[in-house]
């Protein structure tokens, strides 16, 4: 953990029903925690009771994998991947341990707020294409998301049998149909992305392996001749081949053809001449059970996996140097900032809390997140920011003591004495000072760790109340429990007086409210049907200007309502405009970019709702004497009014 080097925090994001978990096993098995066998399985990573019942991934969950990469392949961890060196016998030598912290997350696209906060946390992200399905919706919406959180992307094409067996494709289709893959998925990128960005080129390409000299013939329009022995870029005669065909994919289909067609001389001789040794009990195997064994033995997933992500994902360390600027609100000058972007483990304290795990200890949650700089340790004081938190100011801030510090191993925890930075970790003690996330510090000066947005909005909504109303008590402690249990659901209480739950999508919200009901609040619950709430907003010019006169009638208040400029909501909610930035700044920003006058731009008194929200105070008096006798009322006025009228953001 304090090799930052060979560190690798990573992410498995897909469509839904794409493999992510299956395909996690591999790693899983690989690193010795559950058998060769189980492998594809066992889904180790679902680790809820309706997860292995429904088979689809509902929580993002972590678990930290140690492997040794063979030495003879370390010459191929370069540039910013480079390893950590270690003194053997007097001369330095790279390390060849690598620590992967792999988080398993959700398809669907009702849990995406959960992809979001796997995001967060690591620095690449496996992306998981079907080959029969190629790239859906949902593979869009999570690289989408991983490319706005500056995560380096890898592809890993699965589900191949389904290719070969169902679809019964030839060699040159496949390799038509895994090159429309990249394709597609190498549009996306260049969709959300430009190449000269602070991270560079991040399209992927088979051809760039860097394995051996023979990797640049093995993708494209490459054709090798076996009579003359010569590559080629167009195909010259009937004997020349495409060299990912004749080498990779034709190999490949005269194992399948051997053994799905019974040919038992000729898989006698293919498990000699590969090395192929099987179990006792495999030898008698026929079909899809021998086809799964061989190919374990003879390509083993987790080997690939292993390789692609040490070569080709970045360690901490050349991370969190393109990461900071997006990452931290503060200064991009001061201490935290430079600690993060050099992930100095001799730096000030920053951890992003992005979820609460619930515990085994009913009411209780692991806050789970990512050490930036510094380092965590049990026992020690640190500041607790929520995200609500104002430099200068008291309020959203606690400083407490952290009883313990843990990392998330699927459903199991293993206490840890400090975890320094570059690692993803779990405190323990924190849960009661923060709802959903927020940011741990030790340095008094430290900003806010930028709080997280998400793809999809918790637009469901239904009303709930206990049966049995004496429960009411337990209702309300459960609704507090489930908004911490899930990084998007949101619980309020109306002025009609009804509790209302509201989620992403059915799925999400059932999965809350059987949530709620046998674990938070622990009581049988009355659910209406959804619930859908009437907003206003502003479509004209202007609004006609309203009129308020004090209660001794001397004083008077004008209002007027004006649509906000095509864009300017979306930049306020992608963080691009923000509440807690120099006011002469913003107000250049907003005079470039949307016409308003300067001197009004720099007038603004307050985001709403809550301070944050894409609705915009302008003071625009002109010589008023006494005027910031009402700015408070005025302020927690029109954060009330946003908040219930304007969901539409356009006040």
């Amino acid at each position: 953990m304090d090799r930052r080097r060979n560190i690798r925090n990573m992410s498995v994001i897909a469509h839904v029903d794409h493999g992510k978990s299956t395909l996690t096993d591999s790693l899983v098995s690989k690193a010795g925690i559950i058998a060769q066998s189980k492998a594809g399985e066992a889904r180790f990573t679902d680790t809820r009771k309706d997860e292995q019942e429904r088979c689809i991934t509902i929580k993002s969950t972590a678990i930290s994998l140690f492997f040794e990469l063979d030495k003879k392949d370390l010459d191929f961890v370069q540039g910013e991947h480079q390893c950590e060196t270690i003194e053997v016998n007097g001369k330095p030598e790279k390390f060849n341990g690598f620590l992967i912290n792999l988080i398993d997350s959700p398809g669907h696209v009702d849990f995406s707020s959960e992809v979001t906060a796997a995001l967060r946390v690591t620095d690449g992200a496996m992306v998981v294409v079907d080959c029969v399905s190629g790239v859906c919706v949902q593979t869009e919406t999570v690289l989408r998301q991983a490319i706005a959180e500056r995560i380096k992307p890898i592809l890993f094409m699965n589900k191949m049998d389904r290719a070969l067996l169902e679809l019964q494709l030839g060699a040159e289709e496949m390799y038509q149909t895994f090159r429309r893959i990249v394709e597609n998925v190498n549009v996306i990128i260049a969709t959300y992305l430009d190449d000269d960005g602070p991270m560079g080129p991040v399209m992927v390409d088979p051809s760039i392996g860097n394995v051996d000299k023979l990797m640049k013939n093995l993708w494209g329009d490459r054709f090798f001749n076996p009579t003359t022995k010569k590559w080629s870029y167009t195909k010259t005669d009937d004997n020349s081949k495409r060299g990912f065909n004749q080498f990779v994919l034709e190999p490949i289909l005269m194992v399948f053809d051997a053994i799905m067609n019974v040919k038992k001389e000729k898989i006698q001789e293919l498990v000699k001449k590969l090395s192929i040794k099987l179990d006792y009990d495999e030898e008698d195997l026929e079909g899809k059970p021998l086809l799964k064994a061989f190919m374990r033995r003879w390509l083993p997933a987790g080997d690939t996996m292993l390789q692609m992500i040490a070569f080709h994902l970045p360690s901490p360390v050349a991370a969190q140097n393109y990461r900071m600027e997006m990452l931290y609100e503060g200064p991009h000058d001061d201490d935290a900032a430079l600690a993060i972007k050099n992930c100095d483990p001799n730096g000030p304290l920053m951890m992003y809390i992005s979820k609460m795990v619930p515990t085994s200890d009913k009411g209780r949650f692991y806050a789970f997140g990512r050490v930036f700089s510094g380092k965590v340790a049990t026992g020690m004081k640190a500041r607790i920011q929520g995200p609500n938190y104002v430099p200068g100011k008291k309020d959203d801030l606690y400083e407490k003591t952290i009883q313990r510090t843990i990392i998330m191993m699927g459903k199991y925890v293993e206490c840890i004495e400090d975890i320094p930075c570059g690692n993803i970790a779990g405190l323990v003690g924190v849960d009661q000072y923060l709802v959903k996330g927020g940011t741990i510090t030790t340095f008094k000066d430290a900003h806010n760790l930028r709080v997280m947005k998400f793809s999809v909005s918790p637009v469901v909504r239904v009303a709930v109340e206990a049966k049995n109303p004496a429960d009411l008590p337990k209702l309300v402690e459960g609704l507090k429990r489930l908004a911490k249990s899930d990084p998007m659901v949101q619980c309020t209480f109306e002025s009609s007086g009804e509790h209302i739950i509201a989620g992403a999508g059915e799925l999400h919200l059932e999965i809350c409210l059987k949530d709620l009901e046998e674990d938070h609040a622990c009581i049988p619950l009355k659910i209406s049907d959804p619930v859908v709430s009437y907003r206003e907003t502003v479509q004209a010019e202007s609004s006609q200007i309203c009129l308020a006169k004090s209660a001794n009638k001397l004083n008077r208040l004008h209002c007027s309502a004006q649509p906000m400029p095509d864009g300017l909501a979306d930049d306020i909610e992608g963080g691009v405009i923000n509440a807690r930035y120099e006011f002469k700044s913003r107000a250049k920003t907003l005079s470039e970019k949307y016409n308003y006058d300067v001197t009004e731009a720099r007038r603004i008194w307050c985001f709403g709702p809550d301070g944050t929200g894409p609705n915009l105070l302008f003071d625009v008096t002109k010589g008023v004497q006494y005027l910031n006798d009402i700015k408070d009322p005025m302020m927690a006025g029109f954060s009330w009014a946003t908040r219930e009228v304007s969901f539409v953001r356009r006040l």
